[in-house]
């Protein structure tokens, strides 16, 4: 098993910044990716930025310039530092983790999410 606890969200008036962690933790060998993604009320789960070993990095245009995703491979931890916040990046953001356990088989585990909202 693999648990990942998410922390960070909360409200924020838009133009501030939040930071979100995931802390992923259990019988662990690697992590290969690690990502953020986010679900608003009636619309699907859409990507928001993922990180993979080496730092290669992918984001959503919709996030792009204002959102830096960064890992600590060491803490199995991954960030999302968000700035320049939108109204429409309310949502709630799950992280994700895909590696291998020290069994060698394969994982891919979600977090149970952090709510975050933008509004004044």
């Amino acid at each position: 098993q693999v648990q990942l606890v998410e922390s960070g969200g909360g409200l924020v008036q838009p133009g501030g910044s939040l930071r979100l962690s995931c802390a992923a933790s259990g019988s662990i060998l690697s992590i290969d990716t690690m990502g953020w993604y986010r679900q608003a009320p009636g619309r699907e789960r859409e990507l928001v930025a993922t990180i993979a070993t080496g730092a290669t990095t992918n984001y959503a245009e919709s996030v792009k310039g204002r959102f830096t995703i960064s890992r600590d491979s060491a803490k199995n931890t991954v960030y999302l530092q968000m700035n320049s916040l939108k109204p429409e990046d309310t949502s709630v953001y799950y992280c994700n983790a895909i590696g291998y356990f020290r069994t060698y088989r394969p994982f891919d585990y979600w977090g149970r999410g952090t709510r975050v909202t933008v509004s004044s």
